[in-house]
């Protein structure tokens, strides 16, 4: 996440009403599925990966990772997660079931990968924010896995999201403010176009039709058509939304909202925040750096990464009750869930 750490947070913000905070981890979620399911961590400032069980909330497993982890994804399978080394080279690939490390790819000098996707199609696609790319791994557990690269042309090119059919790739470019839509089968030349001031967090509807991105210098989000960038649609949302997360059903998104400690729940036929969802409030946004979220499978409820306290936030969505704070390691930011 670049440039968070020197931002300096407004006098006022629009707050919302905190919601009362349960600690207890044995606070099982409400159905089966989520107590059978996993949760996975990159640790980024531990340089550790966590797996927590969601029945009982506990870190069941931290293993070291690679340097400085930030985005990671889990395969079609279920058998592996992968993690971008930001600090580092390399994509690392570990077994979900004891977090064993099982391979390595290497991005080259300076690719600091970050975004990363495990597409329903068997490949592995990261961003190398150091060399302007996006890397596509057909077979990323092969012995031969060959990365292809893809220029950018952008600065920073940050977050990833991955058409249905594996044919585009987007990224959200920090440093030239842009998004970017990538060929991965003509390889034309990469197109781009500016979207609001620092436009971060990006996700595509699951029908493809289209991209939500959200600018956190803007405190906006956008809808973009994702076939030539054109903004069809903008949404204000709360202060600083770093990430933004399409629910599975398709219906709504949300945005993580690092200076205020909430969630902005975006209505996606009518392009309206609907719901404000108090993860902490103004007061403690500072101190608990709120960034990645991630939707649980079946839409119920909403994790929120708070680098700053350790800790993941699990909200209900239904009623924007925040239900428990499960303990991570030190700087826990991206997120990927797996149904066991």
């Amino acid at each position: 996440m670049k440039s968070v750490w020197t931002f300096a947070l407004p006098v006022l913000l629009a707050a919302c009403t905190p919601v009362a905070e349960q600690t207890n981890t044995n606070v099982a979620a409400s159905t089966s599925d989520l107590e059978k399911s996993a949760l996975f961590v990159a640790n980024k400032f531990g340089h550790t990966l966590s797996k927590i069980d969601l029945g009982s909330g506990e870190e069941v497993k931290r293993v070291d990772s690679c340097t400085n982890p930030h985005e990671l994804a889990t395969s079609p399978d279920g058998m592996h997660v992968a993690l971008a080394c930001y600090g580092g080279t390399t994509l690392d690939i570990f077994a979900t079931s004891d977090l064993r490390r099982v391979k390595s790819i290497d991005l080259g000098d300076n690719a600091r990968p970050h975004g990363i996707v495990w597409h329903a199609n068997g490949s592995l696609y990261a961003t190398a924010e150091g060399q302007k790319r996006v890397y596509w791994i057909r077979r990323p557990l092969a012995r031969d896995a060959k990365p292809l690269g893809f220029a950018t042309g952008k600065e920073g090119s940050h977050m990833l999201a991955i058409s249905p059919d594996g044919r585009h790739a987007w990224t959200t470019d920090l440093g030239s403010k842009t998004v970017t839509l990538v060929d991965l089968i003509t390889r034309r030349a990469p197109q781009s176009v500016e979207v609001g001031v620092e436009p971060e967090g990006i996700a595509l509807s699951p029908d493809g039709k289209a991209l939500w991105v959200s600018a956190r210098g803007s405190n906006k989000a956008f809808e973009l058509n994702p076939a030539n960038l054109e903004i069809r649609r903008e949404v204000a949302t709360g202060a600083f939304p770093l990430r933004l997360a399409i629910r599975p059903q398709g219906d709504v998104a949300v945005t993580s909202d690092l200076a205020d400690g909430g969630l902005t729940v975006i209505d996606l036929a009518t392009a309206k925040a609907v719901r404000s969802i108090a993860v902490s409030s103004a007061e403690e946004a500072e101190a608990r750096l709120q960034v990645t979220i991630l939707w649980s499978d079946n839409g119920e409820r909403i994790y929120v990464a708070e680098t700053g306290s350790d800790t993941i936030a699990e909200v209900d969505y239904a009623s924007g009750k925040l239900l428990r704070r499960l303990e991570a390691g030190d700087g826990g930011d991206g997120l990927a869930i797996l149904s066991e």
